[in-house]
């Protein structure tokens, strides 16, 4: 009987694992890598952000987090291009966020 019983449980025995496995599978699959710039696009993500600093204009920011292509709209409230940082405030919640330039894909004015 206890044979029989246990027999009939250890096929459940591998789920959590298989199912683990097709999770980091479907993950990884949803992940991009980060997009290389060339030269020009960079520069003109540059102006685009300067741009906007002083017309005080809003922006699209799309950047690259965590293997995703993350798109927001705020205000340029500072620009850094030697340090590769700018600040922007979201529009949302109105909040500061510090960002690296060389995490941006693409600035389109609003």
């Amino acid at each position: 009987m206890e044979h029989r019983g246990m027999k009939k449980w250890r096929p459940f025995a591998t789920m959590p694992e298989q199912y683990i496995g097709l999770q980091e599978m479907i993950n990884k699959q949803a992940e991009v890598a980060q997009p290389v710039l060339t030269e020009e696009q960079m520069e003109q993500i540059n102006f685009t952000l300067i741009e906007a600093l002083h017309t005080n204009k809003q922006v699209y920011l799309t950047y690259y987090k965590q293997g995703q292509c993350i798109t927001e709209t705020g205000f340029i409230q500072f620009v850094d291009s030697l340090g590769d940082l700018f600040i922007f405030i979201d529009d949302v919640f109105e909040l500061k966020n510090k960002m690296r330039l060389s995490d941006l894909i693409d600035v389109r004015l609003a």
